[in-house]
Parts: C-alpha cells; structure tokens; sequence
C-alpha cells in the first residue's frame, strides 16, 4: 500500500543572473553514491560538486598550474579562494578546510551500471600551491586536485546525466538536504516524476551518507530528523518541490519514493521594496570593504545606525588635522563593531527618514522577526503532521531544557506555549537564517502596507 503525505507550501524560486547558476553535468552513477567507507559530510558533498563544475569548466588537467612540475601536470588547479566561495565556505580556517578535503579521500564509493561496477575513492589527490611560499602572507594559494581513472572519465565526459547549480547547493544547509536535493532532481525529467522505489534503509545511506550497518535508527526518527527537515528545505530553498511517498506493509513502512516537481518562478511584475539600499552598499564599498562583506552589513543593521557611522567615519577621514587613518574599511567595522554613534542619534535619523517618506520602513531587526514567526509555523505544520507518540518525543526534550510541558495536546491550547514552543523546534529544525534567507523571504512575502500609510 502506498500513502503520499499532503506537501506542504512550495516555494516560488527566484532565479540569480544565468552567470551566477554556475551549472555543470554529474553523471547518474554518481548520484545517491553507496558509501561503503568514510562519511560524506555537507562541505565534502558541495567541495566534490566545486570540483566537478570546475573540472569541466577547465577541461584539460594542468591549466594554470602554479608550479612548472610533471606532477603539477596531472592536476586541475583553481584559486582556494574560488573553492571557498563556490562550497560557501565561510571559514578563514584551512586546516579545517584541509580536513574536509582529506575525509573525501577516505571515501570509498561503489559505482554501478549495466556492465560495470568499480569501487573506488572519489578523488585521489588534492594539493595546496602558493608560489610565494605557504607559510608566507600574500601570494595567491591555488587547490589542486586530482580523480581517480573511472571518476575523471565519467567526470568528463557523462554518459546520462543530471544537470545540476553549484547556487542551489549553497542554499543547503545540511547534507541530507543536498544529497536527497540531488536524487530528487535526477527525477525532473523522468515522465512519472516520481524516484526509483527503495527500501528506506536504501535511502538512509543515499541521504545520509552513511555506510549501511546495524545501527541505522529505527524509521521514524529517521523520517522525523532527516527527512521532513530535508524535504522542508528543499521545498523553500530550491527549484523543486517534492513529496514523500511511504509503501507500507500492514502498519510498517518498508519502501519509499519521492514525487518531484519543477517549483514555480517568483513573479516580479512590480518592484519589490529594496531590501539592500544600493546607495548605502556604495559608500560602504568605498571605504575598501568587499562587496559580500557591505552587503552583509546592510542586511542585519540598522540603517540609520550604519549611516550615522558612515557619516562619522567619513568626516574622520577627511579631517587633515588628524593622523591619517591606514585602514578605512578596518575603521569602519571597528567603528560599527563598538558603537561609535548613540541611540538617541539613531533615532532622530530614523524618525526623520521615516517622516519625509511618510511611510513605515521595515528593518532588518523587523524582517528577521517576520522570518523567524513564519519558520515558528512552517516548523509547528511538521510537529502537527508526527503520531502522538513523535510528538511527546519532542516535548520531552523541550521539558528538559525546564519549560513546563503538560500532557500531549494540551500544551498547544496555549498561545504562550505554543509561540515558544514552536520558535524552539524551528531553531532546533533549521540552522539561523542568513542574509540571504532574509533577502529571499523578503522578495517572496514582501510586508503588508502599513494601515497609517498615505
């Protein structure tokens, strides 16, 4: 018997300029791997996709290689700084980085077609080169990396495959949302829509990437930790929208499929409220701050706090009776980091902005407030969807944290309880939201107008 869950809210995806999709072909085999040895992690998955984005996008081993050796020959070379930004590795530490790029060499994967089956490593080799000498400052460090034989050739030239973005992976915030993301989307094309039918011990190891053993957890906390978060991920973040489809046997679960659909394209016939205040983004970047970096600071402050540091920096830096400031954009995060302006200069700047527009302008304090309160519901829908005994499950581990918890449903009778209740299990769903979440949440539920405006 099979059963399909009702889904939930789809997303309507906002697609980025075609240059910033960063596409590239991964051949089916190696979508939905069976490790057999190693784990993959969330940055192994998105670092071993940079590479075969980049791979392709390079075609021949050797290009731009930093070092003149034969070694240097045989690898394909990137600027670390690509791979960072590509894997949105937000991290300055590269003996993590490093790390990671060493667990995707202790991954053992069985790759199988109709004719073939191979087990093998994902990747053989990878490298760090900075000409100017590693352990110096300055130069530029370059990733090197190398595949194995089976893996560079289906690397390079797919035989059927699935065209996937680098952009959506950078959307993800865990591996099972990225791996499941991937299988998922393999099924776009597919007439039925509809993924290969497995076991769901299959699907833990294709999500997880975790060896199948003894000690994979029973189904329902399996369905409840990894796959709702998964499929509520992809459904807001991504181009598809997907429905978990459970084959029972009696009352036991034994297979599963996914349905697949292409999400609709956001609708943008009129201008949205500016979220990043273009002008502002301008005077920011011209204190020698990098584009990502202003952007970030525009999204999660106050804009008349960051215009009143502005104007302060600015007219530090253009006195000439003071000593010359070395490092303008290090002032002005110092500046932004320490409060340099009071609240009650912010708040004559706010309401004077927002008398001559005669308007009520949302902040980013308010946005993420309006973020966070639809999360709450978005996360109380799944709770709502668990069987009673799922449910007490998680209540008890609310009760832990000191929360007075009543039995089962009768918590939910009250507003109190339920609001924190329910922006709780959202944090512990969901990873906090970044700029961009809020950038996206903000173009697709832009805020009522205010009932005073004229």
């Amino acid at each position: 018997m099979a059963t399909g869950k009702k889904k939930g809210s789809g997303n309507q995806v906002i697609l980025p300029p075609a240059g910033e999709m960063k596409e590239f072909r991964k051949t089916n085999e190696a979508i939905g791997l069976r490790v057999t040895e190693g784990r993959l992690s969330l940055l192994s998955r998105k670092l071993f996709n940079v590479m075969v984005y980049h791979a392709q996008q390079l075609r021949e081993p050797g290009t731009y290689a930093p070092i003149a050796t034969e070694a240097a020959k045989k690898y394909f070379w990137i600027p670390l700084a690509e791979v960072a930004r590509d894997a949105a590795y937000e991290s300055n530490d590269t003996e993590k980085l490093k790390a990671h790029l060493e667990e995707l060499q202790n991954i053992r994967v069985h790759m199988e077609d109709g004719i073939q089956w191979t087990s093998q490593r994902l990747v053989s080799a990878v490298s760090l080169v900075n000409p100017a000498g590693l352990k110096k400052r300055g130069g530029q460090v370059w990733f090197g990396f190398a595949f194995p034989p089976e893996v560079q050739s289906s690397v390079m030239s797919p035989g059927a495959y699935t065209k996937l973005a680098i952009y959506y992976q950078t959307l993800l915030r865990s591996g099972a949302s990225l791996a499941l993301y991937e299988i998922c989307r393999r099924y776009l094309t597919n007439p039925s829509k509809v993924t290969n039918r497995q076991e769901w011990a299959w699907w833990y190891g294709a999500i997880t990437g975790n060896p199948i053993t003894e000690t994979i957890p029973e189904y329902k906390y399996f369905k409840r930790d990894i796959i709702k978060p998964a499929i509520a991920e992809i459904n807001l973040a991504t181009d598809i929208n997907i429905e978990l489809i459970e084959h029972t046997k009696g009352r036991k679960v034994i297979d599963l499929q996914f349905r697949v659909e292409e999400a609709p394209q956001a609708s943008l016939n009129f201008p949205a409220p500016p979220v990043i205040d273009s002008e502002l983004l301008n005077r920011i970047m011209t204190l020698g701050v990098s584009q990502e970096e202003a952007s970030n600071f525009v999204a999660t402050n106050e804009e008349a706090k960051l215009k009143a540091i502005l104007t302060q920096v600015e007219s530090r830096l253009a006195n000439q009776n003071l000593t010359k400031v070395e490092s303008p954009a290090a002032y002005f995060k110092h500046a932004l980091k320490n409060g340099y302006v009071t609240p009650q200069v912010i708040a004559k700047q706010t309401q004077a902005k927002r008398l001559a527009a005669k308007e009520d302008v949302e902040t980013p304090e308010e946005l993420t407030t309006r973020y966070l309160a639809a999360r709450a519901k978005d996360a109380y829908e799944l709770f709502k969807e668990q069987s009673e005994e799922e449910q007490n499950e998680v209540l008890d581990i609310f009760k832990q944290l000191g929360r007075r918890v009543k039995t089962g449903a009768a918590n939910m009778g009250s507003a109190l309880f339920r609001n924190e209740f329910t922006h709780w299990y959202a944090q512990r769903l969901w990873a906090e939201p970044t700029p961009e979440d809020l950038l996206s949440f903000a173009l697709e539920h832009p805020r009522a107008a205010s009932v005073g405006k004229k």
